[in-house]
């Protein structure tokens, strides 16, 4: 394996969440903002619970496909297939997608209002920082065939656009 044969991220991505998650904590125990605790438990608990599943599955559904191909899951080794069956058929990153759902669920659950908040930049690191740098490598390591995966599948949710051109 040579240097190049990875995504030059700028973190691993589960660090950004862990952070987000724990900055929301700190300044929720700070500087509480007294929004999310008003709305009734039950409700919050109901909804948080759903989104936090939901994160869940798109994350795992995500990781499972990748497992099952024998590619790794983690953008700081190589890529050794690009995947586009499974969940990867409806979204290029669906364990980036899994985690504003899972986020958003921890928010309701624990009445973090500050959560919900921090994902704005901790979503900037992520796209610019994580996925764009993934693209590049991926397009650089499967050229055409990556192309045409641009073309037919959104990179988070929603249509592709197929008139899509990859910049590296």
């Amino acid at each position: 394996m040579t240097d190049s044969d990875r995504p030059n991220v700028i973190v691993f991505p589960p660090v950004i969440l862990a952070a987000t998650i724990a900055l929301a904590v700190a300044l929720q125990y700070l500087l509480p903002l007294g929004v999310l605790v008003r709305v009734e438990p039950t409700w919050r608990l109901v909804a948080g619970g759903l989104l936090l599943l939901t994160g869940v599955l798109f994350t795992i559904a995500g990781a499972r496909t990748l497992f099952r191909h024998g590619t790794n899951v983690s953008p700081t080794r190589p890529a050794i297939a690009l995947i586009t069956d499974g969940i990867y058929r409806w979204t290029r990153n669906p364990m980036y997608v899994g985690g504003g759902p899972l986020m958003f669920g921890l928010a309701m659950i624990f009445a973090l209002d500050w959560l919900p908040l921090l994902m704005i930049p901790s979503w900037l690191t992520l796209h610019f920082g994580i996925v764009k740098r993934e693209e590049q490598y991926l397009a650089r390591k499967f050229g055409e065939d990556y192309q045409r995966y641009l073309a037919q599948v959104p990179r988070y949710l929603g249509p592709a656009r197929a008139t899509h051109t990859q910049k590296t």
